[in-house]
């Protein structure tokens, strides 16, 4: 059995931190070895427990940071200076403002959930083993709202119908394979749609940053 992921969580509310905690020791899969109530305080967690993955609140009122974008310049600063740490960020708010912000500066060990996905256990465990490998996660309800709402810029940017299916599992972090089990289609049929689509948005082989996050913010994007 693999080691569970060492795991800092950061809410400022107290029963929201500890429940979390709670919640994610029952599953066997991680080890919360702190459990902090700002920003501050995470850097500091991070920088002497050396955890695999951090859970951190969007908001965490207090300190230097701007406010309203705590968790997300925190996620920022420990990329920058703990690359091996994956992040995910949970939030209240939907807006793609929110995972834009999050996703400028790469997309590689992060993720944006919704703050009920903590109720979700499979979500938020999925999301935590994504970033703790490099993946990328972005919550699927988000993806779900902007596309239902979304313009298409150009003839030539269309998704087709099933592209845009598969255009949301990969938003959910599913692999080739996860994406052809759920939508019931054979790899070799997703992966030419996976193909279909870095193409049509102009996402190139061999970029630095994580190509099916990225496809989604690109897609989404104003």
């Amino acid at each position: 059995m693999a080691e569970p992921l060492r795991t800092v969580v950061a809410d400022d509310h107290y029963l929201v931190r500890e429940g979390t905690r709670r919640l994610l020791e029952l599953s066997g899969e991680v080890e919360v070895v702190g459990a902090v109530g700002d920003a501050d305080e995470l850097l500091d967690a991070v920088r002497r427990l050396r955890p695999d993955v951090v859970i951190t609140d969007i908001r965490m009122p207090g300190g230097d940071w701007r406010p309203g974008f705590e968790g997300i310049d925190a996620a920022h600063r420990i990329r920058e200076l703990h690359p091996g740490v994956g992040v995910v960020v949970l939030s209240q708010f939907g807006d793609a403002l929110f995972a834009f912000e999050l996703f400028a500066h790469g997309t590689a060990g992060i993720a944006y959930l919704l703050k009920d996905r903590v109720g979700d256990l499979d979500e938020l465990l999925g999301a935590i083993r994504a970033v703790a490998t490099g993946g990328s996660v972005i919550d699927p309800k988000v993806v779900e709202g902007l596309m239902a709402r979304h313009d298409v810029r150009g003839e030539q940017e269309r998704l087709t119908p099933r592209e845009r299916d598969v255009l949301r599992e990969m938003a959910r972090g599913r692999s080739n394979g996860g994406i052809a089990r759920e939508l019931h289609l054979s790899v070799s049929s997703v992966e030419k749609n996976v193909n279909s689509i870095f193409t049509k948005l102009g996402l190139e082989p061999g970029s630095d940053v994580h190509r099916r996050v990225a496809a989604v913010l690109t897609y989404l994007s104003p």
